[in-house]
């Protein structure tokens, strides 16, 4: 699958005009005869400028690595904030708000009970990360080229959707068994402090259910979330170039390139957090009890009740989306990966609008 996908990547209309250069001179085709041959020394710069193609295996394992980065280190910072969240979900009575929350956290647990749960986010997400970034690259390009060009830039919100969906359905079967462990760690004073402790006696009460059941409702917050992150994010990077910065991404220093990719993360982490927070309070409820299911956690937690911690949740993923966007980027400016810009009409699609002669 991945060698295929590679090979289609050399087409793809997510490449970039330098890499479609390097297939052109170096395929050893002969140019066209109105057209003068592209000369090997321009060849050798477009080489130069990044560290492999668009669309090969080292392509998208670097885009993997970043995704373990992005994800493994942010959530791991933000494990205080998750804790009073989950916290504040599965116990309103006694957490009664966010400041509320680490008062009496801090007053139970001491500063180290805040750290709870450290071992299995940093493992969990870093798995998810790996999944959900490597696989948008792949799914993005399989799917855009059985659109084609034209219908690739058409339909190019849905594409990413549909990639992002796709991804994460694979992200979150890594990342189900380290988030029920983080959850009972958090949750359940007294069942574990550790992740060494917490795994065998999960596996002891419940065997493998005690790590999957947790899967689909995972699912359910996980891919709007994560369809959310992508697809509004590449809209809005598109939109900040076109409408705010006020020169072409190409005329922008990599610097300038990466606040763009913060601000378009914040604004996607706004939305993700209001998209996917319903299922998130049922999640952590169904990770702390025995013998429930979703539909009943939802039923007993109610309209209001689902929407708990959204404050604290919109502060955390905001944040968190924006930095890790931050952390991808920046993985790909460092390793020289390809970073085609915002897409633009194909010229055969303006010919057909009648936009162009």
């Amino acid at each position: 699958m991945f060698s295929s996908v590679a090979h289609l990547a050399r087409a793809n209309p997510f490449n970039t005009p330098h890499l479609q250069l390097v297939h052109d001179g170096l395929s050893g085709s002969p140019s066209p005869p109105d057209q003068p041959r592209r000369s090997r020394h321009l060849a050798a710069a477009a080489v130069e400028e990044y560290s492999c193609e668009f669309g090969s295996m080292k392509y998208y394992a670097l885009c993997g690595f970043g995704g373990v980065l992005s994800c493994g280190l942010t959530h791991t910072a933000v494990v205080p904030l998750d804790l009073v969240k989950c916290r504040m979900q599965v116990d309103p009575q006694k957490y009664k708000g966010i400041f509320n929350g680490f008062s009496i956290t801090l007053k139970e647990d001491g500063v180290r009970g805040l750290a709870k749960g450290w071992a299995p986010t940093f493992i969990g997400y870093s798995m998810q990360g790996l999944c959900k970034f490597g696989f948008y690259e792949v799914f993005k390009v399989l799917y855009s080229n059985m659109l084609g060009e034209e219908n690739t830039y058409l339909w190019r919100t849905s594409l990413y959707l549909a990639a992002s969906a796709s991804a994460e359905f694979f992200a979150d079967i890594a990342l189900a068994p380290m988030e029920a462990a983080k959850v009972r760690i958090q949750t359940q004073p007294g069942y574990a402090n550790t992740l060494r402790e917490a795994v065998p006696k999960m596996y002891k009460e419940e065997r493998l259910n005690a790590f999957y059941k947790g899967v689909a409702p995972l699912w359910m917050r996980q891919i709007p979330y994560t369809m959310m992150k992508f697809a509004c994010f590449e809209r809005t990077v598109e939109a900040l170039y076109k409408f705010v910065v006020p020169k072409p991404r190409s005329e922008c220093s990599k610097p300038e390139q990466l606040v763009v990719t913060f601000v378009a993360g914040y604004i996607a982490g706004v939305f993700c957090a209001i998209v996917s927070h319903p299922a998130d309070s049922v999640v952590s409820v169904l990770n702390k009890e025995k013998g429930s299911t979703a539909s009943q956690v939802l039923q007993r937690l109610g309209f209001r009740g689902v929407w708990k911690g959204l404050f604290a949740r919109i502060i955390m993923i905001g944040t968190l989306t924006a930095l890790q966007w931050f952390i991808y980027d920046s993985v790909k400016v460092y390793f020289r990966l390809p970073r085609p810009p915002p897409p633009e009409m194909p010229e055969s699609l303006k010919k057909k609008l009648g936009l162009t002669e």
